[in-house]
């Protein structure tokens, strides 16, 4: 199978690599100079668990000519219009195309290049992270949840699934994956936007009483706006679920963190805290903690001179 992995970094390397590893075709692409250079000329470091050194194909997206079988998304949801727009060119009547994008909403902007029947929304908690250009973090286990965003292209996914198992990606075909990708964006905007503000680790933030009524509050906020969108969310299990997140996770700097302070990077705000401020506002449903902490981080990346 032709897989191209849309958005080459920590992630998309760990799934290029065990896919690969697995017998699949695999090309990575990304826009990132230094770690194309890097891979090109020495493979694919894997430190961690198990380290290894693999030759992979990586070039950037405009490169790419060959039609995917199979194309996993992994750039930074802000990018995603560009990364879709400059891989036109290999997706093709049966390109599958799996969304794997922190976040919320990531699928209005996909239908306007992939049939529905050939798009698969998911959400993983694998993790990895990258040393350096070329050299990857991979550490721990993880699972996928994943469904066809349309009912007809359900039976085709299952062809996914199965190779991407035998990459020993363990994927769940969930019927109703959307509950998993608010969970996950609800855990995002509690902790990424939070941490990025407050310039600290998640054990910290999550130490004090009045995060913790923030927290509550933001899960609230998530909670209502989704069961009005349709998604079955269950208040209590996710304020539970994001207390269990925020204890094993307790020494690190959330991702927006690392983008915000310490790399000066444009955030994925507008996409999990901004992405429910928004559809409250259509639905009629205040939003005040959501749209504060969006509009802060907004703040911070004009203070940080990083804004357009």
């Amino acid at each position: 199978m032709r897989i191209y992995i849309a958005g080459s970094g920590a992630m998309g390397c760990r799934f290029g690599y065990q896919l690969q590893k697995s017998g699949e075709d695999v090309v990575l692409l990304d826009n990132w100079e230094d770690h194309i250079a890097a891979i090109q000329k020495n493979g694919l470091t894997i430190v961690g668990d198990e380290p290894d050194n693999v030759p992979m194909t990586i070039m950037k997206p405009t490169q790419a000519k060959d039609v995917a079988d199979f194309i996993i998304l992994f750039t930074k949801a802000m990018q995603l219009p560009s990364m879709l727009e400059d891989i036109k060119q290999i997706i093709g009547a049966h390109t599958k195309v799996l969304c794997l994008l922190n976040g919320l909403g990531h699928e209005d902007t996909i239908r306007k290049y992939i049939k529905e029947e050939n798009i698969l929304m998911g959400v993983t908690v694998w993790t990895a992270g990258l040393k350096g250009p070329g050299v990857a973090i991979l550490q721990g286990k993880g699972t996928i949840n994943m469904q066809s965003f349309d009912k007809n292209g359900a039976e085709s996914s299952r062809e996914i699934v199965d190779v991407m198992n035998k990459a020993g990606l363990n994927v769940i075909y969930d019927e109703d994956v959307l509950p998993s990708i608010w969970r996950k964006a609800c855990v995002n905007g509690t902790m990424n936007s939070t941490c990025a503000l407050c310039d600290c680790t998640i054990g910290e933030f999550f130490a004090t009483e009045d995060a913790l009524h923030t927290v509550r509050c933001i899960i609230h906020e998530f909670c209502e706006v989704g069961i009005a969108s349709g998604i079955k969310l269950n208040e209590k299990e996710i304020v539970d679920y994001v207390m269990h997140v925020s204890e094993i996770a307790a020494p690190h700097y959330p991702s927006m963190h690392q983008d915000l302070v310490q790399n000066h990077r444009l955030t994925e705000i507008d996409f999990i805290n901004g992405a429910v401020a928004r559809r409250g506002k259509k639905l009629g449903i205040d939003t005040p903690y959501c749209q504060m902490i969006t509009d802060l981080i907004h703040a911070k990346e004009h203070i940080l001179k990083i804004a357009k």
